[in-house]
């Protein structure tokens, strides 16, 4: 397998420090990467599926290509055509084989929830590890209902990477009400309920993201979705076989919130960011910029890969402050430290409430948001559940701080966008995080007029 090209290396090299400068009048048009979630989960119901899959627009992020690798150890073949375009050979829902190695999904909480919830109902067994960033997230969230259908977890007190999962001898199918709104949780569900006879049934409180579903259905599972009483429910009939897909991936809207983001606060700015995925369930930080009165037109909507797709055309614009509907935040969960950056240039406070499951991402999301913000003068109220942002208009962020990403792909790329408005330059402590999701961020940035350089 040949990796892509990235900016930044991976590995225990010496971080790389960078300083976003004001940038006015960006322009041009920003090619986005493939989405993150439809490459994972491209891969894997390709390596579920009897036959070939075929996929192109894949994100060759190092996330992606750790899910690649671990698709390869459990048996499946999976080869690179060239950028983008992939090719896997699937052995079925039940015939997994089981990985001779330890299996290291690197920064992916995605993958390896996922890759947990493929494998927990066959008799195999496997061992997962990930960088110092995984290594610290929890997994007990997905073991608790894996467990449910006969799988065991043994490793680190408190559910923690490193651990080794025991597939079910003997699955039983699963009804399970989510505690959180999570789409890694219920995907991981619904993968296992594959291999258990019978229906398996997750049950949430909000629905989040739906490309596990989506994905089940065209490769001809019997996935039924209705409210309950109970709750937004999906039933799986288990033990299908899977055909092959034909998958288009279509480009990440999280990864697309960055340029969309840079040209609302590049004054004179006009940015074309064409095919960006507007799932409703991914498309929640588009509708919260609409009502803080930014100025994205919708060009050319259209449906490729199954997913709803438009060209998103960006001004600059003087945005106001807003309240985000806390049942927004499953549409959205990725974008809050983008929306809490871009916040420090709209006119008035921006309440973000609704949000403590970013306390659990790569990174406590906002606790490092707040930081961030509060070293470059911005004002800010850390809750327990999210936090408020006071803005004081355009060109108002002072800038001038050094920002500590704590390995958060997500964290570097919010505050290098919001130093490209800001009066001083916007300093982040490691950029190497970026190339697990965006690869291709300084290029794409530097192509548009962005000024963002090493530091010393």
């Amino acid at each position: 397998m040949t990796a892509a090209p990235a900016d930044e290396p991976r590995g225990e090299d010496a971080p790389l420090r960078l300083a976003a400068h004001a940038s006015p009048g960006l322009s041009g048009t920003a090619t986005i990467p493939g989405d993150k979630s439809v490459s994972h989960r491209a891969l894997i119901f390709g390596t579920l599926a009897v036959g070939e899959t075929r996929i192109t627009g894949l994100l060759e992020g190092e996330d992606v290509l750790d899910t690649a690798r671990a698709m390869r150890a459990f048996g499946a073949a999976v080869t690179r055509d060239g950028p983008g375009a992939w090719r896997v050979q699937g052995v079925g829902t039940g015939a997994l084989a089981e990985p001779a190695d330890v299996i290291d999904c690197g920064n992916s909480g995605t993958g390896v929830r996922l890759i947990m919830g493929m494998m927990a109902t066959c008799p195999i067994s496997a061992t997962f590890t990930g960088d110092g960033s995984l290594r610290h997230r929890p997994m007990g969230r997905v073991l608790d209902p894996l467990a449910l259908f006969g799988a065991r977890a043994v490793g680190r007190r408190g559910g923690l990477l490193p651990l080794t999962l025991v597939g079910a001898e003997a699955p039983v199918p699963v009804r399970y009400a989510t505690p959180m709104a999570s789409a890694q949780v219920k995907s991981a569900v619904l993968l296992a309920g594959l291999n258990a006879p019978g229906e398996t049934v997750v049950i949430e409180r909000e629905a989040t993201r739906d490309h596990t579903e989506r994905m089940l259905m065209a490769a001809g599972a019997e996935v039924s979705v209705s409210e309950t009483p109970e709750g937004h429910a999906i039933a799986l009939t288990g033990r299908p076989e899977l055909r092959p897909l034909t998958v288009a991936v279509p480009r990440d809207p999280s990864s697309a919130a960055f340029p969309v983001a840079a040209a609302l606060v590049s004054e004179g700015a006009e940015v074309l960011v064409p095919g960006i995925c507007l799932n409703p369930t991914r498309a929640g930080f588009y509708t919260t910029l609409a009502e803080m009165g930014a100025e994205i037109a919708h060009e050319n909507p259209r449906e490729e890969g199954g997913e709803p797709v438009a060209d998103l055309r960006v001004r600059f614009s003087a945005l106001a402050g807003v309240e985000v509907p806390p049942e927004r935040a499953p549409s959205m969960i990725d974008e809050y430290p983008m929306l809490a950056c871009l916040a420090a240039s709209a006119e008035g406070p921006t309440v973000m409430r609704g949000i403590a499951e970013l306390r659990v991402k790569e990174s406590d999301r906002i606790a490092a948001t707040v930081a961030g913000l509060r070293a470059n003068g911005v004002a800010v109220d850390e809750h327990e559940d999210g936090m408020t942002v006071h803005g004081r208009g355009p060109g108002s962020v002072p800038g001038g701080g050094l920002v500590a990403t704590h390995l958060d792909h997500r964290i570097a790329m919010a505050f290098l966008v919001m130093g490209l408005g800001a009066r001083a330059p916007v300093t982040v402590d490691d950029a190497r995080p970026i190339a697990t999701s965006f690869p291709d961020f300084r290029t794409l940035m530097a192509g548009l007029g962005a000024r963002i350089q090493p530091a010393g």
